[in-house]
């Protein structure tokens, strides 16, 4: 992998933004053996080298990440301020990946392929011209045949009013105790005994070991947070746990936006959006990693398919589906009644078979598996909501 080459100034497929989806992408790229033959660029302002960012899946088989895996839970804990319940996972497993350990892994793989070529430089303009794509940076210009965008841009969804926009919003403590409080078995997937203040508002706990754990206060609403609310929710959560003790390791901090707004659309013929700025998170939940995970292995297809005699154009790569529908729906309530959130999640995991609902959120179900979960909801909020959509 040739680094800060600026002889080169045009490539076959250039990268703008080397989060996930591009990673993923570029990675699956070398895997398949079949573009050793084709120059790779990639541009970001961000040199990967810190841990920013903590990726959690759940999954039957073991993937390609797995070595990357750094802990992995068969039990998970829902709860809110009535009950609790333990759910039991198998065949699925729960798994954390450090966004460190993902960038270096990526990165170690591809430093030694001669036609890929890293920049850390910022880019500042994207332009497709009739025969290839122009790319500016602050330091150079380079030209390629199609274009891969992860930069995401808030004003494409957050100005427009037809489609809601929330965010998943969160801030973490990696804590370690000075006492053995955490079950290092169990992950707490959702916890909405929180006070919720008019919104969906709930703890979400990472175990690692009976002393340490990511303790993550997270919110799925419009407005962010001042910092110090999420962290003093978090110190009052700790007491609760009987944690008076204890030392911040880490900390973390994120919005992501929850829409279904269709970014798809701004694709075009030589450039196609990725990841969060492609509409490859979940919308319903906030998921990144299984989601592109998926979507980059069914880009690589994509590109490999397409015979000489029909030319590649980026704007036919995306498929609507009707799990976009119903995370629509769900994305309406909660954007007119926020406070709804803990009544609707709690409604499905309360008696809800886990690993249905887990294939449900995974988009893989059946429609009558689609049924079986979407009944086990509040149904007038979404008979309402269903209206709205169909109307609107």
């Amino acid at each position: 992998m040739r680094m800060n080459s600026s002889q080169i100034k045009h490539f076959d497929y250039i990268f703008t933004g080397t989060g996930l989806a591009s990673l993923m992408t570029i990675y699956k790229m070398v895997l398949s053996g079949k573009f050793t033959d084709k120059s790779i660029l990639l541009l970001d302002q961000d040199s990967k080298k810190t841990n920013d960012r903590t990726w959690c899946f759940w999954e039957k088989e073991e993937s390609i990440w797995n070595p990357v895996i750094s802990k992995k839970w068969d039990l998970a804990l829902f709860a809110n301020k009535d009950f609790k319940r333990d759910l039991e996972l198998k065949p699925y497993t729960y798994n954390k990946i450090s966004g460190l350990d993902f960038y270096n892994f990526v990165f170690e793989r591809i430093s030694n392929q001669p036609n890929i070529t890293f920049l850390n430089e910022k880019v500042t303009d994207i332009n497709e011209l009739e025969t290839h794509v122009f790319v500016g940076t602050e330091e150079n210009r380079y030209t390629g045949n199609y274009l891969f965008n992860s930069i995401y841009t808030k004003a494409f969804a957050e100005s427009q009013t037809k489609y809601p926009v929330l965010q998943q919003h969160f801030v973490g403590w990696f804590v370690k105790s000075t006492s053995e409080v955490f079950n290092a078995d169990e992950v707490t997937f959702m916890d909405f005994s929180v006070e919720q203040k008019e919104n969906t508002r709930f703890m979400y706990v990472l175990p690692t070991s009976a002393t340490e754990a990511l303790v993550e206060y997270t919110l799925f609403s419009e407005k962010l947070l001042a910092t110090e609310e999420y962290e003093g929710e978090i110190q009052l959560y700790l007491q609760q746990l009987g944690i008076l003790q204890y030392e911040i390791i880490e900390r973390e901090q994120g919005s992501i936006p929850m829409t279904c707004y269709p970014f798809w659309e701004k694709n075009t013929r030589r450039v196609l959006n990725i990841g969060t700025a492609g509409g490859w998170t979940k919308a319903s939940t906030g998921y990144t990693f299984k989601n592109s995970d998926k979507k980059s292995s069914e880009l690589i297809e994509f590109i490999t398919n397409k015979s000489a005699s029909t030319p590649l154009s980026m704007k036919t790569f995306h498929k609507k589906s009707r799990f976009w529908f119903y995370d629509l729906l769900l994305l309406d309530i909660l954007y007119r009644h926020n406070e709804l959130g803990s009544s609707i999640f709690s409604s499905l995991f309360k008696k809800g078979n886990p690993q249905l609902i887990f294939k449900f959120l995974d988009e893989e179900t059946n429609l009558i598996e689609d049924f079986q979960v979407i009944m086990k909801c509040p149904k007038v909020p979404f008979i309402k909501a269903l209206f709205r959509v169909i109307f609107k």
